[in-house]
């Protein structure tokens, strides 16, 4: 842990944000927010997945602008419109996707917008050296000649954390760095923490680890559902109570699934998924009318396995359908052998948004050859299965991009509804986005599709939405399955303390 400093009497907090409120359609993802970070502090913000804490950040770094509440920067207030005026104010924040343009260099980027000029021409030599003393502090020994894509992923998050430091930053956010480092290089940047608040610097470190918190943070203050619920000493709290304030107390199971759960050999089985670095998973059956979520938080590998399953991404897979062993070289070869996939990002990899409703709806059930397709064969082929999920449509010619978000992931399923033969159904954060309303309508259609028989695999960060469809949860953690659950007979905050720690806290799993 770090040394705490308490700052002199009178001198205001390096950072206050109070009363931030940020809405967005169907919901409210920060709802009267508090954060209060003192100077020399390692401040750690803790909560669950969509808690707040990253529309809170975006708030503080500009990216986003709040629809009520003020921030105040060491007494001063500040209401950054863009990423560039929150840094000339002295935020630098440092997100889990680096905001790093690959195709430049070490230097080029570390220096971004504030490189040694002489005029309008560039000091590249004094460049490189303000770029290498920058790096070498962050533990790095890479080249700053080097293009930043050809790096390893470590190397280009030490990158910019090196460029925050140039920047001459007064608050520095760091986004889950963990996720990408290994242990050498936390090591690293842990040490730049330290030397950064023994300046009298102060930094927001954004983890779900438990041990990284108790380390090197000082205090921690704890989002739920978009409030502030409490603000902790480290010194004087557990990593269990700290949980228990991220998950809260009276979170027990509310609503399970109601449909016998179905018995007889598994249909899909996945006996090992491994990608090196990313997902070693092994042992989920998922059997015909089941439907098992995966649980886990962002980056513990849920889409990873998906696409993989899907045939999207190189992994080493034995997987088995009916007992056959099923080899996927591609979407294609998923797509012929009974598997679909409804993806996470329902714009840019479900839809095509400049193609009509009906076109959308038919496109995998029509030809590859759209002279061998008759006009009209999309809109047939599909307007029963539009009905039949209701999907509100001014016509079928409709663009489907001018559709709601809930209509839009309708047509999404509907595609591979109308195609037929769907024997595993593959849903990646299906509801994200949509409301209440929509989210009924959504899972009812997958509710069906399981009493049909399909077998679903489901991917949610809303633990409620698995406990309530789910007849089997399995949680994912840092890219392994460490344990499944029954949530007709566990409780939600047993899972959700899985999900958080990757341990179980006593019976009820099986590991």
């Amino acid at each position: 842990m770090s040394d705490h400093r308490t700052p002199p009497t009178g001198t205001p907090p390096r950072l206050r944000m109070r009363g931030i409120v940020k809405r967005f359609p169907g919901t409210v993802a920060c709802d009267h927010a508090d954060l209060t970070v003192l100077p020399g502090e390692t401040h750690c913000l803790l909560g669950e997945n969509g808690a707040g804490k990253s529309t809170l950040m975006k708030i503080l770094a500009g990216s986003l602008q709040p629809d009520a509440g003020e921030i105040a920067l060491d007494g001063t207030p500040v209401s950054p419109a863009s990423p560039q005026a929150g840094l000339a104010a002295g935020i630098a924040v440092i997100y889990q996707e680096l905001d790093l343009i690959p195709d430049l260099t070490v230097a080029q980027n570390v220096l971004l917008g504030h490189s040694p000029a002489t005029g309008p021409v560039i000091r590249h030599r004094r460049r490189a050296e303000l770029a290498r003393a920058a790096v070498a502090r962050v533990g790095g020994d890479f080249p700053v000649t080097a293009t930043v894509r050809d790096l390893p992923i470590a190397a280009q998050q030490l990158t910019a954390i090196a460029k925050a430091l140039t920047a001459d930053a007064r608050l520095i956010v760091m986004d889950e760095p963990s996720a990408t480092l290994g242990e050498n290089d936390l090591r690293k940047v842990f040490d730049v923490i330290r030397s950064l608040t023994a300046e009298g610097r102060s930094v927001i470190y954004i983890s779900h680890r438990m041990d990284e918190v108790m380390e090197i943070g000082d205090r921690a203050t704890v989002l739920r559902d978009g409030r502030t619920v409490g603000v902790h000493d480290i010194r004087n709290t557990t990593p269990d109570r700290l949980v228990a304030a991220m998950i809260g107390d009276s979170r027990e199971l509310t609503g399970t699934t109601h449909r016998p759960r179905p018995a007889g050999p598994p249909l899909f089985e996945i006996r090992a998924v491994h990608s090196p670095g990313l997902i070693d998973i092994s042992g989920i059956e998922v059997r015909a009318g089941e439907i098992v979520g995966l649980a886990g938080l962002g980056g513990a590998g849920r889409t990873t396995l998906l696409n993989s399953l899907f045939g999207n991404s190189p992994t080493l897979a034995d997987l088995r359908l009916d007992g056959t062993e099923l080899r996927l070289r591609s979407a294609a070869s998923a797509v012929r052998a009974g598997i679909a996939l409804v993806p996470e990002s329902r714009k840019e990899q479900g839809l095509m948004l400049g193609l009509s409703v009906a076109r959308n709806a038919g496109l995998t059930a029509l030809s590859r050859r759209p002279w061998l397709n008759p006009r009209g064969t999309a809109r047939r082929r599909s307007r029963p299965v539009l009905t039949d999920l209701g999907v509100r449509h001014a016509s079928p010619d409709q663009l489907v991009g001018q559709l709601s978000g809930g209509n839009q992931q309708k047509v999404v399923l509907a595609k591979w509804i109308t195609r037929g033969g769907v024997r595993v159904l593959l849903l990646d954060e299906p509801t994200r986005g949509l409301d209440v309303g929509a989210k009924a309508d959504l899972y009812r259609q997958v509710r069906r599709l399981a009493d049909d028989g399909v077998a679903v695999l489901l991917a949610s960060s809303e633990l409620n939405e698995l406990t309530a469809n789910a007849d089997l949860i399995w949680v994912l953690h840092e890219g392994r399955n460490v344990a499944s659950f029954d949530p007709r007979v566990t409780a939600e905050s047993d899972i959700a303390h899985t999900v958080i720690t990757g341990t179980v806290p006593h019976t009820g799993a099986t590991p």
